[in-house]
């Protein structure tokens, strides 16, 4: 069973920084040729917010901020969000996408259930 699990989200005041992981199972980690980062804002839509593939992709607003990685070996991929603002409050989902270069939802097969970031003021 294909499982992603992130962590590390939680409260912060805004200027702060967290980081996000998202550990893979059930399926070979290489598999997934882009691995991703979205997140939904109460009441919005869910928004692409970065992702990895043979280089780093990023929404612009989060460019210059967050930093998304991998780590193969540990089948994990990050999420470092620094200079967090208010607007970034939302719940941040995991993704896997067997497309190189994937930035489309519908795009990624495999998602994790998603963990709540809240920035205060």
């Amino acid at each position: 069973q294909v499982q992603l699990v992130e962590s590390g989200g939680g409260l912060v005041q805004a200027g702060g920084s967290l980081r996000l992981s998202c550990v893979a199972s059930g399926r070979t980690f290489s598999s997934y040729y882009t691995m991703g980062w979205f997140r939904r804002a109460p009441g919005m839509e869910r928004e692409f917010v970065a992702a990895i593939g043979v280089s780093p992709m990023y929404a612009d607003s989060v460019k210059g901020r967050f930093t998304i990685s991998r780590d193969n070996a540990k089948k994990t991929v990050y999420l470092q969000m620094n200079n967090l603002k208010p607007e970034d409050t939302a719940v941040y989902y995991c993704a896997g996408s067997g497309v190189l270069g994937a930035l489309r939802s519908n795009q990624y097969d495999s998602w994790g259930q998603g963990t709540q970031v809240t920035v205060s003021s």
